[in-house]
């Protein structure tokens, strides 16, 4: 391989700050709200143009599709999220679960208005480019933007970029899962000019359940309870297009799920395009995958267009503005969590947070209906090996299948706002994030209303 020698420069240090967050998805926003109403100064630092990750620049709107009757759900910014779009008319009810679905553009503003009113930095259009390091303690980052090379210094820093990103360069220790063993990615898309009322006749004249997500591609393991509940799920409409010719035999994996269907017409979220082997970590298997992914959408769209009621004079409205990556990094933190965590009600001494008994990835689909939950551990999101840092989302600590249940967005917002709180206490009273005093880390997070056991 051909190497160059990039001459050593001078960087200017542009801001400095006491809790800097590092990404603004589902784990970062709650991390950077949860620091600074925890009363100190907070920067958070966004790659693209908008806050909220995986709900905006991704698409992916149900967010807590999950919810039933029995649920007992998290508590804290995540609720908050739902309510402040609910309220802004950034919401609709979600059509599986009691829960309402996000509108990926209206809830820009909604993010927007929450950084603002808690008076956090934004610093949006800046890319993580490398951490700025003292031994083995972060002091800050490097970001890479149109307007080049720019320093930012903190006390303490948060990894919320989803991958590991900034633990995984300043030294911690990590995991990458296999990109054979990856769970698939989604390039999720919008549809318009759909007839509502055609479409839900024929929703309901054909009710699909969980067990219908089963396929000769995949099986999914579930407790039975899940097997008789309706989903949106959409197969059928593929198979006749793939009879006509319309899809090649070999795409056996285009279906799904349907998000949400409005009055106006659009057909939101459809997570219908699973792309096997792609590796959030690695851009060239991103441009890849963003492309095919695109690809498969459109060939989605004809086969809805011809085979399902109410889209024949449907179109597609638009994209997500990036891919849906589930499975990259993961720390080894100070403790990882289990399968067993996640199934079995784990319970600790050091929760920051709690979340229903919700586990999808890895072949395993296991729905809240029992009021049956887990807590999660402050433990799980110290790396080992770099100080005055924290990670939330889904890059903390556990192994496959508690990554199941960890990776979904609602719980990225328990683990963030268990990190901002942190983070600011580290700060405020001068206590190291690996001795953080965990009573005066609870009485914080139960006053921003967090659900701790």
């Amino acid at each position: 391989m051909k190497r160059i020698l990039e001459p050593a420069r001078e960087i200017d240090v542009i801001h400095e700050t006491d809790v800097l967050v590092v990404g603004s998805g589902p784990g970062g926003l709650a991390a950077a709200l949860g620091a600074a109403r925890a009363g100190v100064e907070v920067t958070l630092v966004e790659r693209f143009g908008c806050f909220g990750g995986n709900i905006t620049a991704v698409g992916v709107e149900g967010f807590a599709w999950y919810r039933h009757e029995k649920t007992i759900d998290t508590e804290g910014v995540g609720r908050e999220f739902e309510d402040r779009a609910r309220e802004a008319g950034a919401a609709t009810p979600e059509p599986q679960s009691d829960s309402h679905a996000i509108d990926a553009e209206g809830f820009k503003l909604v993010a927007d208005n929450l950084v603002e009113e808690a008076g956090i930095h934004a610093m949006l259009h800046r890319a993580f480019a490398a951490p700025i390091m003292e031994g083995s303690e972060i002091r800050g980052i490097v970001t890479e933007s149109k307007a080049g090379r720019e320093a930012i210094l903190a006390r303490k820093v948060i990894d919320a970029t989803g991958d590991a990103d900034v633990a995984f360069r300043a030294g911690a220790k990590t995991k990458k899962t296999p990109v054979e063993e990856m769970q698939a990615a989604s390039v999720m898309f919008s549809m318009t000019g759909v007839d509502k009322r055609k479409f839900i006749e024929a929703v309901k004249a054909d009710p699909q359940t969980y067990k219908d997500w089963e396929s000769g591609e995949w099986s999914v393991e579930t407790t039975g309870k899940e097997d008789k509940m309706f989903s949106p799920f959409l197969r059928k409409p593929f198979e006749k297009a793939m009879q006509a010719g319309m899809i090649p035999a070999a795409l056996q994996t285009i279906s799904g799920t349907w998000g949400a269907v409005y009055d106006s017409g659009d057909l939101t979220y459809l997570n219908l395009v699973h792309l096997p082997e792609c590796d959030g970590t690695d851009p060239g298997s991103m441009t890849k995958n963003e492309i095919e992914g695109r690809r498969q959408a459109i060939l989605a769209v004809e086969a809805l267009k011809r085979f399902q009621p109410g889209c024949d004079t449907a179109k597609l409205r638009n994209f997500g503005m990036t891919i849906g990556i589930r499975d990259t990094r993961k720390i080894l933190a100070a403790y990882d969590m289990t399968g067993e965590d996640v199934r079995g009600q784990g319970r600790f001494e050091d929760s920051v947070g709690i979340f229903p008994e919700f586990i999808d990835g890895y072949g395993i689909l296991i729905l809240p209906t029992t009021g049956r939950y887990f807590q999660l551990p402050y433990r799980t999101m110290l790396p080992k090996g770099v100080k005055n840092l924290l990670v939330a989302g889904r890059a903390t600590g556990g192994d496959r299948t508690s990554h199941a249940a960890t990776r979904n967005m609602m719980c990225c917002t328990v683990t963030g706002q268990g990190a901002g709180v942190a983070a600011a206490l580290s700060v405020k009273h001068g206590l190291d994030l690996e001795a953080m005093d965990i009573s005066l880390l609870q009485t914080e997070l139960k006053r921003q209303g967090v659900r701790l056991h």
